[in-house]
């Protein structure tokens, strides 16, 4: 496996960047977040420009890099649901500009003479609230589901532009032709991957903000980013963080070239990032100083989406035992 992006990607990577510097600045997140604007036509230009077809598994690592820019960029759009929760479960479909998400668990699927039918209620849905189309996952298969057959109820976080919900399947009927015969425990992968990537953009968002704060804060009649312990911290971030890149990136080639490692890989991507965010947000706050604590600081948004992005599916303690659970297993 090559740790290095080729001219390609590197190319890709500046393009993605340079979208989003106009595209997604923190006043339209600022926007979206006080005043309720509507991130659809954001939505619209990724689907435009194509990043919405990324969905054959050897694109990986491409769409590694949009989601580790839009997760500095604090993405306001279903974009992670959509392709990595909702396109490894619905092979073709993310295509078309739809958005989607995933039920990854607390409903059922019981046989009937017409077909399916699902009951139950999943918590913590993301984009529950507002994806067109949803896969289910059930002990009999998984299933897809129009959005207009399903109750969702958008839950209150801390991330005001992060969508969660709460979606309740009600008896919903569905043909077997709703089946996409997809393995879940593949998609996992992914929609970890996409979580760990998500935080490393966030936490990168942080660590520049702090430190352009430090280079210009002056305490003594000197930038406060001259003291050596200030520049412990910073360092202590700074190794964070390239850790959990890593692993992230590492997680997607193992995606990319199908390697059995992935599920091991996954795991630990999102462990590593997590613990990431905890160094970054101690540190970042506290270089930060009282600015860092209030609404109109910028740093807020991605100190919210790196703890937010921790929460889901399972943090980095649960990860950790689920590494070591298959590090034992490996060497009875």
């Amino acid at each position: 496996m090559l740790f290095e992006f080729d001219s390609d990607q590197r190319l890709w990577q500046k393009t993605i960047h340079e979208v989003l510097v106009k595209e997604c600045p923190p006043a339209l997140i600022r926007g979206i977040a006080d005043e309720g604007a509507d991130p659809a036509p954001l939505w619209r230009v990724y689907a435009d420009l194509g990043w919405t077809e990324l969905t054959e598994p050897s694109e990986a690592v491409e769409l590694a890099i949009v989601l580790e820019e839009l997760g500095w960029a604090t993405d306001p759009t279903p974009y992670l649901a959509t392709m990595t929760w909702f396109a490894p479960l619905a092979p073709g479909g993310a295509e078309g500009g739809q958005t989607g998400s995933a039920v990854l668990d607390g409903v059922s699927a019981r046989r009937d003479r017409d077909g399916w039918v699902l009951s139950g209620v999943s918590r913590y849905v993301l984009d529950g609230d507002r994806a067109d189309r949803l896969a289910v996952v059930t002990d009999a298969g998984v299933f897809i589901v129009p959005a207009a057959d399903v109750r969702a109820t958008r839950v209150d976080v801390f991330d005001p532009t992060l969508h969660i919900a709460e979606v309740s399947l009600p008896g919903v009927r569905v043909g077997d032709d709703a089946r996409t015969g997809a393995d879940p425990r593949a998609a996992r992968d992914l929609a970890l991957t996409g979580l760990a990537l998500t935080i490393v953009g966030a936490c990168r968002r942080v660590l520049e903000l702090t430190l352009d704060h430090v280079r210009t804060r002056e305490q003594f009649g000197a930038p406060i980013g001259s003291f050596q312990a200030v520049k412990h911290k910073a360092v202590d971030m700074h190794v964070a963080l390239e850790r959990a890149r890593a692993l992230a990136y590492f997680a997607a080639l193992t995606i990319a070239a199908d390697d059995p490692r992935r599920r091991l890989a996954a795991s630990m991507a999102k462990a590593a990032a997590g613990e990431c965010q905890s160094v970054v947000f101690r540190n970042g706050l506290q270089l930060f100083g009282a600015m860092g604590f209030t609404w109109e600081n910028d740093l807020q948004f991605a100190l919210k989406r790196a703890v937010a992005g921790e929460l889901l599916l399972g943090g980095a303690a649960e990860h950790r035992a689920l590494i070591a659970e298959e590090y034992r297993a490996a060497h009875v």
